[in-house]
């Protein structure tokens, strides 16, 4: 490798793909057209970026299977920046094999890192956490370890496990300052601010709250019954119903549990769960069925008894009844969720991600777009969406991984 090439490579690994364009901007031989499109990359400019980088992968001879492999690494984290969640993960997974086989141990955790936030931004936890614990952090440079405690960061704050939370960020930062790169700290501190900054809002004896993600996860710890409206459960002391495909019932519950210790009247409940301005008997039959149905499935937690004007529930072991509720509900509002990160979606990325239809989700960022909420870019497969951060509350950690209903 040439001395133009291995400066251009050290300008990149200290985020400064200026200096590294001056060095090999003018040149089109492999390892030249892969630091280019990274440098490209870290300037923003992803499509240019795919390119060059494809360009350099087919460019490599068959002996250079290790360069092969890290431009496939370097455009699946394109990929994940441009949020194309869809993106092919079986290119990843043999580029990984074949960095580690050839003993690039730290590109072939870089891939598993991005395997591991791909899975946390579609919401498989599990996956991610098991992918993680196959890695060992401790011959990682300083830039990679900042980004091994990044996904760790977000793993516990998608797990309600504050503390673990801030001690990775702050192992980050240290590691980010070693680096020396402003980029990373940047990431750093945006991932700092969803802990301080509203994540969910307390529904209480007619009263509301926000919470910071902190609060969140000492209310789930208490004795108290949470209605939690950000994953449609219903959950006490340890003990958790489960109703994101029943919303039904969920809105009911939800219903009761806003008007604790008090009972909501039948025509309330008639209006906000099946929407009837007018009950009829059939309404009133219907709505005598879904509150026998959740009677059933509120079992293990509470009752609910019928009182002159409508119902009331009367929780088992706990003293007190609350809703969990998002910072900001609105139709569509687990679109806008993920759009608020300010990063460019597609419509299949988002679909992915919220387990939903590709033809739902459209229909929900065409609404949104009428409502001015949102705004697109390119056509067809390349068209993208986004919104500027709504200020003040998280984007995404507490949806659930699917949507009722869907």
């Amino acid at each position: 490798m040439d001395s133009l090439i291995t400066a251009a490579a050290r300008a990149l690994a200290t985020g400064d793909p200026l200096g590294a364009l001056n060095r090999v901007a003018l040149r089109n031989d492999p390892p030249a057209l892969a630091l280019r499109g990274i440098a490209m990359a870290q300037l923003g400019d992803l499509v240019r970026a795919r390119a060059l980088l494809q360009k350099a992968a087919r460019a490599f001879g068959p002996k250079e299977a290790v360069a092969r492999a890290r431009c496939v690494v370097a455009e699946a984290e394109i990929a994940l920046v441009s949020r194309d969640l869809g993106w092919p993960t079986k290119p990843l997974e043999a580029a990984r094999v074949a960095l580690e086989k050839h003993g690039d141990w730290v590109n072939a955790a870089h891939a598993r890192h991005l395997e591991v936030r791909r899975l946390l931004l579609i919401g498989r936890l599990d996956q991610a956490e098991h992918a993680l614990a196959e890695l060992d952090p401790a011959p990682f440079p300083p830039a990679w370890l900042a980004a091994h405690e990044l996904v760790i960061a977000g793993i516990a704050m998608r797990r309600l496990r504050t503390k673990e939370a801030r001690a990775a960020l702050a192992a980050a930062e240290r590691a980010a300052r070693d680096a020396c790169i402003p980029a990373l700290l940047t990431e750093i501190e945006s991932a700092s601010r969803a802990l301080n900054t509203p994540a969910a809002r307390l529904i209480a004896r007619g009263e509301e709250r926000p919470l910071l993600l902190e609060e969140v996860e000492a209310l789930l710890a208490s004795k108290a019954l949470v209605v939690d409206a950000c994953r449609y459960v219903v959950r006490n002391a340890g003990t958790t119903v489960s109703l994101p495909r029943r919303p039904v019932l969920f809105t009911l519950a939800r219903a009761l549990a806003e008007a604790w210790p008090n009972d909501v009247s039948r025509s309330t409940l008639l209006a906000r769960t099946f929407r009837a301005k007018h009950a009829d008997e059939s309404h009133r039959a219907r709505l005598r069925v879904e509150i026998g149905r959740l009677r059933k499935a509120l079992r293990p937690l509470a009752d609910i008894t019928a009182t002159k004007d409508g119902f009331a529930l009367a929780p088992l072991r706990a003293r007190d009844v609350v809703v969990l509720a998002t910072p900001v509900e609105e139709e569509h509002g687990s679109v806008l969720a993920f759009l608020a990160d300010g990063e460019s979606w597609s419509s299949s990325a988002l679909a992915l991600a919220l387990s939903a239809s590709q033809r739902t989700v459209q229909r929900a960022l065409d609404e949104l777009a009428e409502a001015g909420k949102v705004q697109s870019f390119g056509r067809a497969r390349a068209r993208r969406w986004m919104t500027p951060p709504v200020a003040g509350f998280t984007t995404a950690l507490l949806l659930p991984a699917s949507l009722p209903g869907d």
